[in-house]
């Protein structure tokens, strides 16, 4: 997904006053808690076991905060452009599955969206319809860093570009455990296809 239309600054800037505003909202500290108290109703199989070393304990803060971010980027381009489609940014797969558990929190968010005036902006639809992978130097990365600057050590763990998210599935699919779900997450590589069973 190319985004021509806008700079990452200026999402960049955008999404620091979102973020900032989602913060601020008395309800979002509560619901960051009690999503990472909570992690055995939304941690997942497929984007926990790609990151190294992976916790759920010690690493669901950490996402939660990275995904608030993600989200925040996408709104920004929102509200930047009133374009849904091209708000639906590719993020790395650990912080997209925890967007999910984050948009799980309904009621909240609707609340933390009506008080700010600052709408969340997430849609699986759109990420098909889109089928781009995120990968390290793309408008994601480059506006992520100008709104939050550098992404840290820990963090790091959760920025898995496309070619190591595809060869961690692969591998985790050797042992016949889990399956390699190449299309869900756009995953484009030149051998391996995603194919139906007959």
């Amino acid at each position: 997904m190319t985004i021509t239309a806008i700079e990452p600054a200026a999402v960049a800037d955008r999404a620091r006053e979102i973020h900032a505003a989602w913060q601020a909202a008395p309800e979002m500290p509560t619901t960051l808690e009690g999503c990472a108290l909570y992690t055995g109703e939304w941690d997942d199989f497929y984007g926990g076991p790609l990151v190294s070393e992976y916790s759920v304990t010690r690493d669901a803060q950490p996402l939660l905060q990275g995904a608030l971010r993600v989200m925040a980027l996408k709104s920004a381009v929102y509200e930047l452009t009133g374009d849904e489609l091209l708000a639906e940014l590719p993020a790395p797969v650990p912080l997209d599955v925890t967007c999910h558990a984050l948009c799980a929190q309904f009621t909240v968010l609707s609340r933390v969206q009506q008080r700010t005036g600052h709408p969340f902006v997430h849609s699986t639809v759109n990420e098909q319809r889109n089928a781009t992978a995120w990968d390290a130097g793309d408008f994601t990365h480059r506006a992520y860093e100008l709104a939050f600057g550098p992404i840290g050590p820990i963090d790091k763990r959760y920025w898995i570009g496309a070619a190591k998210t595809v060869g961690r599935l692969i591998w985790e699919a050797w042992d016949e455990v889990y399956g390699v779900d190449i299309e869900h997450h756009h995953i484009g590589h030149p051998v391996l296809t995603f194919s139906t069973p007959a």
